[in-house]
Formats: C-alpha cells, structure tokens, sequence
C-alpha cells in the first residue's frame, strides 16, 4: 500500500511513519514545505521526500499524481498563532490546502483521506460542562474556521464522490521540540525546560485544567482511525480525549521527576481568560465506540516519555 502523509516532517508526522514502518510499510511519501529531515532520523531512508506547498495546487496534484497512494494523511497546516497573524497565508495554506488535497483525491482515486482537525473548532455557544462530537462547532479563532470548513468539505467529498474522508479533532497535544506558540504550550515547554534544566513561567493559574494528549497517542490514534473497517466509521471526524491534568498537578509530576526543576507561575490575564472561555472536558465516546480507541498516556507516562525522549533522541528535538 502507498502512504502519501502531508505535513510529513512535523512531530506528529514523523511518529505516523515510525508505526507505519513498524507495520512493514514500504512505499511512503513525505510531502512538506520543510524538508528538513532531523525529525525523521531512524526513518529518513525509508521514505521518499517531495518538497511542496499544499496551498499550491499544481504541487499536491504533482505529489499525488506521482505517488498514486491508496492513503492520503492530511497534516500540513499553520497553528493558530501564525494564523491569527497571516490570515490570508492561513486561507491559502489551511483551507485551500485541504481542497487541493481532497480534489487530487478525486481526480487520481485515492481510496482514503485521514484529516487533522482540532478542538477549535469548537468555541462560543458552548453549553454543558464537555464537549463532544454533537457539540455546536462555532469557532472564535480563524484556525478553528479553517478546521471546521476542512471538516465540512471533507464529508461533502464523501457524500457527493465517495472518498472515504475520516477526521480527527486533536486537543492540545504534548511533544517535545515545538516552537510554534500557542496558549496551551505552556504543557510542552514546562517539562521540555525542566528536562533541560532551564527555568520556566507557566502563565496560568494553577488550577487551570487543559485537555491534553501524548503526540505518541496521536499518531497511533491517526493510524488507527484509518485502518478501522469502513462499516464502523459513522461519525466521520472525531475527538480524542486524553488527560486533563491542572497546571498545578502538571509541575508537581515535573518536580516528582525532576527534583531540582525550576517552575513558577506568572499569569498572562489575556491567556488565562481565552482559556477559561473556551476550554472543557472531552467526551470522546465515539471513537471508542466506533473504532475502539482509548489513551495510553497517562500525566505520569506522557512526563516520563517525554523526558526519555529528549534524552535518548535530543538531535529529533531541537
């Protein structure tokens, strides 16, 4: 089978070829922007690297023409940071991007479209204490509006042509070496630092809660979800649920681990306050009952992987 991934270079990415090589997948393209390859160390000889701009159509038609694959992982895009910063860039690349992949899987007969959405899609007009995949989807950031529009293209491809689209809506997802900012980052970089050995402000309060999931769980719940037998699949784009540990809980695990970590909390009212507006527990039942996924990462198991990964593989992290 031919795995064409989007986005390929990116954390999440890199840790979806690592399964799919475990599961004796040999013909594998990467297609990004970046070609960077420091990500995809153990596993850079076993794919093939096309550099290409999704919000280009000529590019994605190019890779999916070239590489016919039976499966399409959609993962490239712009975080809600750069997108709230470039909105036209973040149209291009995140909407756009997602048509020109959905188009080319029309025109060449890809089977399978794998597509990375996000909690924010989700926004105002929340009512209840969780969320879950009935919950209104009216998003505040043009991140979320993209996400959603991708969401909604995708299953108008899979009624009016067949393409068998699934999503997935990612909460916050914890992993070493991200840069890219974002209100809930405070997670990564608070073990990441202390790991390091650095100083680090958390700029909520202690109490507040973040649903979080492991990009390990990430990834396999991306390869999951596309291998589940297609009679099972009747949600379409799904959340994933992980732990939802407070700030507080967060650095008491860092400093269990790390005695000598250095965490304080300075509060960002701007952050805090978007957080509280927005943030909610996850009820993921339908991926659980559909696809039989669950979380394997626990708040203990996420901090202690994450540290044995900066570890063992700094040269993936930096």
């Amino acid at each position: 089978m031919s795995t064409l991934i989007t986005g390929g270079t990116g954390f999440i990415a890199a840790e979806i070829v690592r399964i799919l090589v475990g599961h004796g997948e040999t013909d594998i393209t990467i297609f990004d922007i970046n070609d960077s390859t420091h990500r995809l160390d153990d596993v850079a000889d076993k794919v093939r690297i096309v550099r290409g701009d999704v919000g280009d159509m000529s590019h994605v038609l190019t890779a999916v023409r070239d590489c016919s694959p039976s499966v399409i992982y959609h993962l490239a895009g712009m975080l809600s940071v750069s997108c709230e910063e470039d909105p036209h860039s973040s149209i291009r690349v995140n909407a756009m991007g997602t048509y020109h992949v959905l188009e080319a899987a029309r025109l060449f007969d890809v089977n399978r479209v794998i597509f990375s959405s996000s909690i924010g899609t989700y926004g105002s007009g929340i009512s209840g204490d969780s969320i879950d995949d009935l919950t209104l989807q009216r998003p505040i950031l043009l991140y979320g509006a993209c996400k959603l529009f991708g969401e909604n293209l995708g299953q108008f491809y899979r009624r009016k042509y067949g393409v068998d689209f699934r999503g997935l809506r990612y909460p916050p997802v914890v992993g070493p070496g991200v840069k890219s900012p974002g209100v809930t980052q405070y997670v990564s970089w608070a073990i990441e630092e202390s790991g390091k050995g650095n100083p680090f402000s958390i700029w909520v309060r202690p109490e507040t809660r973040v649903p979080l999931l492991y990009f390990k769980d990430v990834a396999r719940a991306t390869v999951e979800l596309a291998s589940a037998s297609p009679e099972n699949i009747e949600t379409i784009n799904y959340l994933l649920a992980g732990p939802m540990p407070s700030a507080g809980e967060l650095v008491e695990m860092v400093t269990k681990k790390l005695p000598e970590a250095r965490i304080d909390f300075d509060v960002d009212e701007e952050r805090q306050a978007l957080l509280e507006h927005a943030v909610r527990p996850i009820d993921d039942r339908f991926a659980r009952k559909e696809w039989g996924w669950q979380a394997t990462y626990g708040l203990e198991e996420m901090v202690d992987d994450f540290l044995l990964e900066v570890q063992e593989h700094p040269q993936r992290y930096q």
